[in-house]
């Protein structure tokens, strides 16, 4: 029995919620996921997790074995990172959190060029617009969107996150150029399902809350869908730069609205301050910082 890997599991299962859901962030079947908590539960002479055929639940000593077993495995990592810190050549596991557009669209091309000049370094990219703690959740640093920082975290700045208005040359031609925001209830929109009234990006010089109109012809919640949309004429895309960059510098996708648009919108490279004398994590804060400094965007 690998104890410290059955403890991994088990307080993967006990955050996830599910097996199933362990599985997948472990790159385990659910089967060998299940395999490893029985094991840890003969070892203890314990039930850790109350089943039944429509939920589980930890028992109460299965919550007070999961705080003792999220403390070792803390330890664990402290004594890895206290040897890789005596190495001059980064090597050894990443763990990196990053928004899902922003991620998907530039920081995954950047950790493929970091991979090339550092081989011994293996990255995990998790995409997720969930706000995730670095400390429980075993992640080396993040990539954060927005204005609030956790004062115990060092906050470096990068290139701001820009939000473009667009749409293909064809629905221009068949609909007209928006010359301001009071012209969008005119317009056929595409719209993302997790904007609101309160959440949604707001166009300067429009009504507040009113700027984008709420009976979208076509709403996704994800951004690649809207785009492939957009490409294919079906109405005005709101959308962050990165994801169209490639298709507005081709005029696949034209920019309307310029002159309205929201103010960008601050990101950051967030890490732990004892964290930072890692040779892995070291350069690879230097490489983002080269690759997505703000000056390197204008």
């Amino acid at each position: 029995m690998d104890k410290l890997r059955s403890m991994e599991v088990f307080v993967a299962v006990a955050e996830a919620g599910s097996f199933a859901a362990a599985a997948r962030r472990l790159d385990l079947s659910a089967v060998m996921v299940g395999k490893h908590v029985q094991e840890l539960e003969t070892y203890l002479g314990t039930r850790l997790i109350q089943r039944t055929t429509r939920r589980q639940h930890l028992t109460e000593a299965g919550r007070a074995y999961c705080e003792d077993c999220k403390k070792v495995l803390e330890q664990v990592r402290w004594a890895e990172a206290s040897i890789e810190g005596l190495r001059s050549e980064p090597s050894g596991l990443l763990r990196v959190s990053a928004p899902v557009t922003l991620g998907a669209a530039v920081v995954a091309a950047h950790v493929g060029d970091y991979l090339q000049r550092h081989p011994q370094v293996r990255v995990e990219l998790v995409l997720s617009d969930s706000l995730v703690d670095l400390v429980e959740e075993g992640y080396d640093l993040a990539v954060r969107i927005g204005e609030r920082v956790d004062a115990h975290l060092v906050a470096r700045p990068l290139a701001p996150y820009r939000v473009v208005v667009c749409a293909a040359p064809e629905y221009l031609r068949r609909h007209g150029r928006p010359l301001s925001p009071a012209d969008l209830p005119r317009h056929r929109c595409l719209s993302h399902l997790v904007w609101t009234r309160r959440t949604s990006w707001q166009l300067m010089g429009g009504e507040p809350g009113g700027d984008w109109p709420q009976d979208a012809v076509f709403a996704s919640n994800n951004g690649e869908a809207l785009r492939r949309a957009a490409l294919q004429g079906a109405g005005l895309l709101m959308q962050p730069e990165v994801l169209v960059a490639d298709d507005l510098a081709a005029g696949r996708l034209v920019p309307v609205l310029d002159d309205f648009l929201p103010a960008p919108r601050p990101v950051h490279l967030v890490y732990l301050p004892d964290r930072q004398a890692l040779p892995k994590l070291r350069s690879f804060i230097a490489h983002l910082l080269a690759c997505m400094a703000p000056s390197s965007v204008a």
